[in-house]
């Protein structure tokens, strides 16, 4: 099947290196959050979907507050975008109550969406908005399927013509859907499924952050350092769910061999403080 075209922005040329459109690493130094000009001291706060979870990921140390945007299906927010993730359906928070909170803070924003519907709702709220969008802003979609992964419900040029047309100083977070197999050995990323993503994006001017799965990084590091190495836009970030098997070794290999300002980490307890604590070790060692 062909592969989709991104079509360019209709808000003409990039605007300047400002909010949202710089790179998120640079953003947060500038602002004295992180210590120096490295990915890994991004710290993330997942799922905060429901009034309480955002409520707590404000008064958390995250600098990134990633959140699912869905449209409600029932009850008062039938039809309009509200937070939850599949396969809930309703949420006691919507999309204008959670970015009026978010933006009063000084937290980047990272939204996913799982279906179309919700995406060209959510651009118009945003645009309504963006005189208070100073903070970094993340807008994410998996566009092609992945390893072991199902075709996905999102088409990757609706999806971006549709972001892009509205709100090009955002950066984009582009996956693949993943799957891995318990008991079996799990291929990575091909050769095939980076070369479609990279035609994808290679008409984009956005920064574009590639989600990969912790698990499947490092048997597909050949195929991903390349995808890399394609625009100096691109970035990973490494994300799990609960149960994956990988190693801080793998995590700290990739590193080793890329620039350590384009790999964000998005990983679970206890990785995540282990991970932190070889880098700080490595880098006192350096000194």
């Amino acid at each position: 099947q062909p592969i989709p075209m991104a079509p360019q922005s209709h808000m003409g040329i990039y605007p300047n290196q400002d909010g949202g459109g710089e790179n998120t690493v640079e953003f947060f130094l500038k602002q004295r959050r992180i210590r120096s000009n490295d990915a890994v001291e991004i710290i993330w706060y997942h799922a905060a979907n429901r009034k309480a979870q955002m409520e707590e990921a404000l008064k958390s140390d995250a600098h990134m507050i990633e959140a699912d945007v869905l449209v409600g299906s029932q009850g008062s927010h039938g039809g309009e975008p509200i937070m939850a993730h599949p396969p809930e359906t309703d949420s006691d928070n919507t999309l204008h109550h959670w970015l009026n909170e978010v933006l009063q803070s000084d937290k980047g924003i990272k939204l996913d969406f799982k279906s179309l519907s919700a995406v060209e709702p959510a651009m118009k709220m945003l645009v309504s908005m963006e005189g208070l969008l100073t903070q970094p802003v993340w807008i994410n979609a998996d566009i092609l399927p992945g390893p072991n992964g199902s075709s996905t419900e999102i088409v990757a040029n609706v999806f971006l013509h549709t972001v892009t047309s509205y709100l090009s100083d955002i950066t984009l977070s582009l996956g693949w859907t993943t799957n891995v197999l318990a008991g079996q050995r799990n291929n990575g990323y091909t050769w095939e499924m980076v070369k479609e993503m990279e035609q994808i994006c290679r008409t984009l001017c956005q920064p574009v952050t590639f989600p990969v799965r912790a698990a499947l990084v490092r048997p597909s590091w050949p195929q991903l350092h390349w995808l890399l190495e394609q625009s100096e836009r691109y970035s990973l970030t490494v994300w799990t769910t609960r149960g994956d098997l990988y190693s801080v070794e793998d995590m700290l290999y990739i590193r080793e061999n890329f620039d350590k300002s384009r790999i964000y980490f998005d990983l679970f307890e206890p990785q995540n403080s282990e991970l932190r604590k070889a880098v700080d070790m490595k880098s006192t060692d350096q000194r």
